[in-house]
């Protein structure tokens, strides 16, 4: 970000909300380790608690991200006895991803850990500021909804 491209309170939010966007992802990043797995992983996992088998190409658009990343994905937590890949019975062509006994209990401590998060990041706020905030943070999320990110 430029200094001319922006007012002095913009560029001075926006410094606010990268920093923390740093810290939240390192804070993410140690606590997840503990249970070996990695920040972007919790989406996957919390999905695949919910249903069950669905392919790489649904968990890739279900969490929008390209297939080679949700392929490198479930082959690591695969190494790391999370998920299983089991070929589909009906289409051949399709693989579809499971917890494993492991996987089911990395899904609640993975839970454990980001409502620890959000206790931690929330320490101190009135519900009403927790109001307010998600409402900024909504509006600043549809500014890139409205946005092809693909064409970046």
């Amino acid at each position: 970000m430029y200094e001319n491209d922006v007012d002095e309170k913009t560029q001075s939010a926006y410094m606010e909300f990268s920093q923390l966007l740093r810290y939240h992802y390192k804070r993410l990043h140690v606590l997840l380790e503990e249970i070996n797995i990695y920040p972007g992983q919790p989406p996957l996992l919390f999905i695949l608690d919910k249903e069950k088998g669905l392919s790489q190409k649904e968990l890739a658009e279900r969490i929008n991200v390209k297939a080679s990343t949700m392929t490198t994905m479930i082959r690591c937590m695969e190494n790391n006895d999370i998920v299983t890949k089991v070929q589909d019975e009906n289409d051949k062509r399709v693989t579809r991803v499971s917890l494993t006994e492991n996987g089911m209990k990395t899904v609640e401590e993975a839970k454990k850990i980001m409502r620890r998060m959000g206790r931690e990041a929330f320490k101190g706020f009135e519900d009403e500021e927790k109001e307010v905030l998600k409402g900024l943070l909504s509006r600043m999320k549809a500014n890139y909804m409205e946005i092809d990110l693909k064409d970046d």
